[in-house]
């Protein structure tokens, strides 16, 4: 990932930060974080950018023996061009350079490695986004293969992250197919409306009759828990002064995944998910630092009117009215 060092178009650059990027590869980070066994898998090319992308992955604690080295193909690039001449609300934009890419070649015979089978066997989670199905035919047969696998007691969850120039010339619809193999879905209320053509809570649970919960995050006002059962569980988002909303989504979907795996209920996992999300928020990158556990732990137990009352600024979570919770 290449962004420009400075608030400044990309053709004035004369400095490109850089780092690594991808939902999956900070969802894995973020759940290494949180003490979770946490393993990638996935391609890169036997070049500089590919051996930085290891290096990093093991440096956050996230096992890479699934991994494999293209010793033909790039590893795939990004480059962020930052929102310059448009209104003050626009949103950066993302060049794309995936075409060809060693993580293009993904297939189901990726599953074949004997590294990728023993992961497979051993996981109690394994997490896919939609960025994978759009990147080629042989990634979309990968993440069809994987969804419909016998469950073996494990759970799949499902990530829609919605990127509009990586759908821009393909069947949308794909998307909806997928999410709906899945158990758990994660999606962005604007996210469903361009991906599923709804964000509306009965119109998608009707679109998506098969996963056990969905998940609708509502930006900074809410998510949403939608049971297969017809429950609901709404947790309202922390108040945060943001300083880069990079990442934000991916930390959300780690502090979920690790309620669940915690065997904590809806509530709980959208709480971990704010927290964790809101510690991303104020720091510039893809991920922030999160609490120390008992710490997590406390805020997690809060009333509903404390939490409703709590805000996360210069790295202190205080509750309004009653006093610091943690930092």
């Amino acid at each position: 990932m290449l962004t420009p060092a400075l608030r400044e178009p990309l053709y004035e650059a004369t400095e490109l930060l850089f780092g690594i990027g991808g939902a999956e590869s900070n969802v894995a980070m973020g759940l290494a974080s949180m003490g979770v066994d946490a393993h990638w898998v996935g391609r890169v090319g036997s070049d500089g950018f590919g051996t930085r992308i290891l290096r990093d992955l093991q440096a956050h604690g996230v096992g890479t023996e699934g991994v494999e080295v293209d010793l033909e193909r790039p590893t795939g690039l990004y480059v962020k061009v930052p929102a310059m001449d448009g209104p003050a609300d626009d949103e950066d934009s993302v060049l794309y350079y995936r075409q060809g890419s060693a993580a293009s070649a993904m297939s189901p015979d990726t599953l074949d490695n004997p590294a990728v089978l023993a992961l497979m066997d051993q996981a109690t989670l394994i997490h896919l986004s939609g960025i994978t199905a759009a990147l080629s035919p042989a990634c979309l047969a990968l993440s069809r293969t994987v969804l419909k696998a016998p469950r073996d007691g494990r759970t799949i969850s499902f990530d829609v992250n919605w990127r509009p120039t990586l759908w821009a010339e393909q069947d949308r619809t794909i998307l909806r197919e997928l999410a709906d193999l899945a158990d758990l879905v994660l999606v962005g209320r604007d996210e469903a409306e361009h991906a599923f053509g709804s964000g509306d809570e009965a119109e998608l649970r009707s679109l998506l009759p098969e996963p056990s919960m969905i998940v609708i995050k509502n930006s900074d006002v809410s998510a949403v828990a939608l049971g297969r059962d017809g429950t609901r569980v709404e947790v309202t988002a922390l108040t945060v002064d943001v300083v880069d909303a990079v990442g934000a989504g991916d930390a959300f979907a780690a502090g979920c995944l690790s309620g669940l795996l915690l065997g904590l209920d809806a509530e709980g996992c959208l709480r971990r998910g704010h927290i964790s999300a809101c510690c991303t928020l104020i720091v510039k990158g893809d991920r922030g630092p999160l609490p120390p556990e008992e710490e997590m732990t406390r805020i997690l137990g809060l009333s509903d009117m404390e939490w409703a009352s709590t805000t996360l600024a210069e790295g202190r979570f205080t509750a309004v009215h009653t006093g610091t919770v943690a930092t």
